[in-house]
């Protein structure tokens, strides 16, 4: 869990001159954008089959929806959503298989159909076909869907000439007890928002979409802070009370764009992959039990900073710079020499680094009273072996963490760059 933090949440808009369309396509009514916009108004409006149906208006004194509802990702643009947007507060990533005798055919179709629904649910608006109502109530709440590929899709589509160096298997390490059947996969697809509800109906739509060219793989569900529950915006905890991500790449920096994604020139990357991104998937098991019987002290010494308000030992804030080289009165490093703080760094790494974007997970109590939970851990780089593994590496050799933490389940995928208004994702794979 390398120490990195995750940008600020924000909502995206349309780009200048540019209208964020409310407006429903032929034949399928008023949108659930403008759906709710409206039912304060009117109170009646068309449902998503045209229909007219008995909403009333919303009576005195109650609650309108929120800006949390409210908050829009877009679709279209140069890199898909749920890579750059803020950590939102219910997650599931989940991985698919081509089914038995599908082709690059198949694969291009069900692509299509998951781009649509991404577009439609995204915006607030029913899925196309046998919506189930779940988020009707709803308005975008910041869902993101992402898609991926795994290494095994390009030999079950015919396209091996097009699978990037970059997604070559991830290497064994010592820390690694993983399970084959939760790892990898021919397709990715992460799904994020802000409402429980919004999240499920997306994944329970992409599942249903799959029909028959595609079958689930594994499917993890996670969740993180819900915006807005803190007095100000703040690096996230994860369940072992850390704050999880102070140093993560932000946008603003100059050279975020380099380390986060696939260039569209200059690349060794094939031409399919510019603006995309790669995606490290490990379900990372935290040994709770074990982790809560050390004081404070001891918990901020495995990681190097302060559970508090995640200063470095060294001193200072958060954001202060950690001064590796500081000894207390006895002469022993402030931080110590095994901290995942001090391992993690991208300056000790040659400077690797990776936009971290995780969910935290609770799968119940196993039959010995322990917990299973922990953090399905994402992260995004423009060149995997360059990030993640670097970083793995280093902390696989000597990280205080790694004793408290049990990586169980493990994934790479190619996310390609976003879809233009008109295309797919993946079109110029599955069509070039």
């Amino acid at each position: 869990m390398p120490d990195q933090s995750i940008p600020e949440a924000r909502t995206v808009e349309a780009p200048p001159g540019e209208a964020v369309s409310e407006s429903a396509s032929p034949g399928e009514g008023i949108s659930r954008r403008r759906l709710l916009g409206t039912a304060g108004a009117t109170g009646l409006v068309l449902g998503a089959a045209g229909g007219a149906v008995g909403y009333a208006a919303a009576p005195a004194g109650a609650t309108p929806l929120t800006s949390l509802g409210e908050d829009m990702a877009m679709f279209h643009g140069k890199h898909q959503p749920g890579i750059t947007e803020g950590l939102q507060a219910r997650g599931h990533l989940v991985a698919f298989d081509l089914a038995a005798g599908a082709s690059r055919k198949e694969a291009a179709a069900l692509l299509r159909r998951w781009s649509t629904t991404a577009q439609r649910l995204m915006a607030g608006e029913a899925a196309a076909q046998d919506d189930t109502d779940v988020a009707r109530d709803a308005g975008p709440s910041s869902l993101t869907i992402t898609f991926g590929f795994g290494n095994s899709f390009f030999s079950r589509t015919g396209l091996e000439k097009q699978r990037p160096v970059s997604l070559d298997p991830l290497p064994d390490f010592s820390s690694d007890h993983l399970d084959k059947a939760r790892s990898n996969g021919d397709l990715w697809v992460q799904i994020g928002a802000n409402d429980a509800l919004v999240a499920f109906h997306a994944l329970r739509t992409i599942q249903k979409d799959a029909g028959s060219a595609a079958r689930v793989r594994w499917q993890m569900n996670g969740f993180n802070r819900t915006p807005g529950a803190t007095a100000h915006k703040m690096t996230a905890r994860n369940l072992m009370g850390q704050l999880d991500g102070t140093r993560n790449p932000k946008p603003a920096e100059s050279d975020f764009d380099k380390r986060i994604f696939v260039p569209a020139s200059g690349s060794t990357d094939p031409a399919w992959m510019a603006n995309g991104s790669y995606a490290v998937v490990r379900r990372i098991r935290m040994l709770l039990d074990d982790w809560e019987k050390l004081s404070t002290g001891a918990q901020e010494n495995v990681i190097g900073r302060r559970k508090s308000n995640g200063a470095a030992l060294s001193g200072g804030g958060e954001t202060t710079a950690m001064d590796l080289e500081k000894t207390d009165a006895k002469g022993a490093l402030v931080v110590p020499i095994n901290a995942h703080a001090r391992i993690a760094r991208p300056d000790q790494n040659g400077g690797a680094a990776m936009l971290r974007r995780p969910f935290s997970y609770h799968d119940g109590i196993a039959a010995d009273g322990t917990p299973d939970a922990g953090l399905l851990f994402v992260c995004w780089q423009a060149d995997p072996l360059r990030g993640f593994v670097t970083v793995q590496r280093k902390l696989d050799r000597g990280d205080a963490l790694s004793t408290y933490i049990r990586h169980e389940a493990s994934g790479l995928f190619a996310v390609p760059g976003g879809a233009a208004e008109g295309e797919y994702v993946g079109q110029r794979l599955l069509e070039g």
